[in-house]
């Protein structure tokens, strides 16, 4: 039983195509270039900008009754931080610090120690550091709207040691 071989097209419907397809590649590659002119400088941004949604009068009455809270690092454990709240205003005392030295190992943090009022090292127990986290670099913190903010992002970290 014989086999139809369907429609054959002729030469000049198949050099159409190919160079309709080779006009498209070419526009695609130069509207890539024309995109990318700009400039070569590219930000990658993974997550918030901040570390949010803490309402200031709950945070506050939990650091007055545990002491300060220490935040681990999820993304890779090397900016885990510390918020501490002082004073009675829910609306102002906030601090936000690392809570370990920098390159000191990941089983190193700062622990609240509450009959002293500081923190010592778990690593060190010389190494000890007032309720203000004086010495440690500190991350910027607002209160808006009766949330408690911190500012995680690298480029908006305060660079001065104290608060």
């Amino acid at each position: 039983m014989p086999v139809s071989s369907g429609p054959r097209p002729d030469l000049r419907t198949v050099a159409v195509v190919g160079l309709a397809g080779v006009a498209v590649a070419l526009g695609l590659v130069l509207g890539v270039l024309l995109l990318t002119r700009g400039g070569t400088e590219v930000e990658v941004r993974l997550g918030d900008r901040d570390f949010r949604d803490m309402e200031t009068g709950r945070i506050s009455a939990e650091i007055a009754d545990r002491g300060p809270i220490l935040f681990g690092d999820v993304a890779d454990g090397e900016r885990d931080i510390i918020l501490q709240h002082l004073g009675d205003d829910p609306e102002s005392g906030w601090l936000a610090f690392e809570a370990r030295r920098p390159g000191q190992s990941r089983d190193c943090f700062f622990e609240w120690q509450t009959e002293q009022a500081e923190f010592v090292n778990t690593c060190d127990s010389d190494d000890v550091v007032d309720a203000a986290g004086t010495g440690l670099r500190h991350f910027s913190v607002a209160v808006v709207d009766g949330d408690v903010r911190v500012d995680i992002n690298p480029e908006a970290e305060r660079t001065n040691r104290d608060p």
